[in-house]
C-alpha cells in the first residue's frame, strides 16, 4: 500500500483565536424522542426527582457540551410558550405542525432551563417569529430574565422561579428562509421582523446576543443575497448570524462525503464574507460572528421520509434517529477540525441533536442508553481543545471528489493553552491510503502524551447498542505517544502516520522554545 507525504506547520505566533466553549454546543428540540424518552422520562429507573434521566445527564456532561440550543428547529416557528408554563395539569397538548406530532407540553421553558442550570449547561433559546411576533419574543425574554414587579416575571415567580434564569444566547426564528419552515417569509419580511423583535428584546434585557438567521443550506437560492438583505436590516443589532449545515454519503461517493469539511470550510468563508460586505457598506468596524447552530451527519435525503409523510402521532414518537458508522464518526471529526479553523469567526456551534434524533447519544425507552460512534470524537474534541487555535500552513496532496472538486487529503487543527501547556493536535486522513505526516513546530517545546483514533468502517449500520459498542471497538482506539522530536539543532518535528480513512487526536503539553 502507498503511503503518500503531508507536512503541518505550527508555531505560537501565528493563530486563529481563542476557542469560545459554546463551539462544543448541541440541541434539544421538541422533535421525535429527543425530549420524551430522550432526556425526560419520569418512569425510568434513572430518572431524578424531576423526571430527567440520570444516564442521559452522564453521556451528556462526558460529551462535553457545554450549551444547548432549545426548543427548535423548525418546532419553535408554531410554539406558543405560554401553553407550556405553569401547573402540567393545566397544560394542552397540540399539533406541532413542524413534525406532525401531538406535543403534550409537560416539558416546556421553566423544565429545561432547570434541568439545564443543575448540570451546567448554557441555554441558547429560540423565540418564535414563524406564526409569532414581536410582543412574543419580548414577553418569554422577560419571563426568563426579567425580575420580580413586572407581568412576565411575576408569572415566572409564580410558577415557582422566584431567581431570573439570565438566558443571555437568543436566536430570532429558525431558518426563516425555508419554504418548509411554519411561517416561511422572504429575506424583507424577515430581516425587518427580526429587527423590531431584537430591538424590543435588547430594551428588555441589553446584556442578550442574538442570533438572526442565516441559510438554512448553502445550496438555498436565496443563499448570499438572504444574508445581505436580512443583515441589511439587523446589522446594528445583532451578535451573530446562524448556519445550518447537514452532509451524508450519496450514492457510495465516499471520496465526496469524507471531503464534506472542504464544503463547511467554504460555507463559512462565504457568510463571513457577506457579513463583512454589509459592515464594509456601512463604515462599521463591527464584526459579525456565526452560530453554526445546526451541524452534522444527516442521511436526509435517503433515510428520512420527509416530513409531509411522517403520520399524526403523540409523542414520542421515533423520527430520524440515523444510526452511525465509523465513517460517519470519521467526518464529524473533520467538520470539528473545519469548526476549530474558524475559532476566530465560529463561536457558537450546536452538533443537532443531543439525543436519540439524529444524535451522538441513542436511549430505549425504560432501557439503557449509548453512546452513537460519533459521540467519540464530538467527547474528546470537547475536552482537548483548550486555550488558543493555532494557524496551520498544511502542505497535503488534494483529491479531486464529485460534489466539492479538489479537496486536500489531510486536514489539521491545534489549540494550545499557554497557562496550562494543554496542547492537542487534530489530523484527519480523507484518504484510503496511510499516510505521513511531519508536523514541524517551530517556537513550541512539544511533547505528546498520547493519542485517539477513529477509523472508517466499511459496513452498514445497524440499529442498537450492541451494534455502536461493536463499531468502537473496531474503529475507535487509544494511541500510544508517537517519537519524540529530534535532537536539538534541527527543526522540531514530529512524524505520525495517519491511517487510511481516518480522524486522530493527539494530546500533550507544549511550552514556548
Amino acid at each position: 500500500m502507498t503511503t503518500s507525504h503531508a507536512r503541518v506547520l505550527l508555531h505560537p505566533g501565528y493563530t486563529v483565536g481563542p476557542v469560545d466553549r459554546r463551539v462544543f454546543g448541541s440541541f434539544v428540540e421538541h422533535l421525535g424522542r429527543a425530549v420524551y424518552t430522550g432526556i425526560y422520562e419520569p418512569d425510568h429507573a434513572t430518572a431524578d426527582e424531576h423526571g430527567f434521566r440520570r444516564d442521559v445527564a452522564d453521556l451528556t456532561r462526558e460529551l462535553g457540551a457545554t450549551m444547548l440550543r432549545y426548543p427548535g428547529g423548525n418546532f419553535v416557528s408554531n410554539y406558543v410558550w405560554e401553553d407550556a408554563v405553569g401547573p402540567v395539569e393545566d397544560r394542552k397538548p397540540f399539533i406541532d405542525l413542524a413534525w406532525r406530532t401531538i406535543e403534550p407540553n409537560t416539558v416546556g421553558t421553566d423544565e429545561f432551563l432547570q434541568w439545564a442550570e443543575r448540570e451546567g449547561i448554557e441555554p441558547m433559546m429560540a423565540v418564535n417569529l414563524g406564526t409569532r411576533g414581536v410582543a412574543e419574543a419580548a414577553a418569554l425574554l422577560e419571563y426568563c430574565n426579567g425580575e420580580a414587579g413586572s407581568r412576565w416575571a411575576d408569572l415566572r415567580i409564580a410558577n415557582g422561579r422566584e431567581k431570573p434564569y439570565g438566558v443571555k444566547l437568543w436566536c430570532l426564528g429558525n431558518e426563516m428562509d425555508g419554504p418548509w419552515q411554519i411561517g416561511h417569509k422572504d429575506a424583507h419580511e424577515y430581516g425587518k421582523l427580526a429587527a423590531e423583535a431584537g430591538k424590543a428584546m435588547k430594551l428588555v434585557d441589553p446584556s442578550i446576543e442574538l442570533v438572526v438567521c442565516g441559510s438554512s443550506s448553502m445550496d438555498m437560492d436565496t443563499f448570499g443575497e438572504w444574508e445581505q438583505t436580512v443583515l441589511g436590516y439587523t446589522y446594528d443589532l445583532v451578535d451573530h448570524i446562524s448556519m445550518h449545515a447537514y452532509y451524508e454519503e450519496h450514492s457510495g461517493d465516499r471520496a465526496s462525503f469524507l471531503g464534506s469539511g472542504t464544503s463547511m470550510d467554504r460555507f463559512i468563508r462565504r457568510v463571513v464574507a457577506s457579513a463583512d460586505a454589509v459592515g464594509a457598506r456601512r463604515r462599521s468596524d463591527k464584526k459579525i460572528t456565526i452560530s453554526f447552530d445546526e451541524w452534522n451527519v444527516w442521511y436526509l435525503q435517503t433515510r428520512f421520509e420527509g416530513e409531509a409523510n411522517i403520520p399524526l402521532r403523540p409523542a414520542p414518537a421515533r423520527i430520524i434517529e440515523d444510526v452511525y458508522s465509523g465513517l460517519d464518526a470519521v467526518v464529524v471529526g473533520d467538520l470539528m477540525v473545519t469548526l476549530l479553523n474558524h475559532a476566530d469567526r465560529v463561536p457558537v456551534a450546536c452538533l443537532a441533536q443531543l439525543v436519540n434524533v439524529i444524535a451522538p447519544i441513542m436511549t430505549e425507552p425504560g432501557g439503557e442508553a449509548w453512546r452513537q460512534p460519533t459521540f467519540h470524537p464530538f467527547a474528546t474534541t470537547a475536552r482537548l481543545a483548550q486555550g488558543t487555535a493555532l494557524d496551520l500552513r498544511v502542505d497535503s496532496p488534494t483529491t479531486t471528489t464529485a460534489r466539492h472538486g479538489e479537496v486536500p487529503t489531510v486536514t489539521a487543527a491545534s489549540t494550545w493553552d499557554e497557562e496550562s501547556g494543554a496542547f492537542a493536535l487534530f489530523l484527519t486522513n480523507r484518504t484510503a491510503e496511510p499516510v505521513e505526516v511531519t508536523v514541524d513546530h517551530t517556537g513550541l517545546s512539544v511533547v505528546l502524551a498520547g493519542g485517539y483514533r477513529m477509523v472508517a468502517d466499511h459496513e452498514p449500520a445497524v440499529e442498537g447498542p450492541e451494534h455502536a459498542a461493536k463499531v468502537a471497538a473496531g474503529c475507535w482506539s487509544e494511541l500510544e505517544a508517537p517519537v519524540p522530536s529530534p535532537a536539538a539543532g534541527t527543526t522540531p518535528s514530529l512524524t505520525v502516520t495517519l491511517a487510511p480513512e481516518s480522524w486522530t487526536a493527539w494530546h500533550g503539553t507544549a511550552q514556548r522554545a
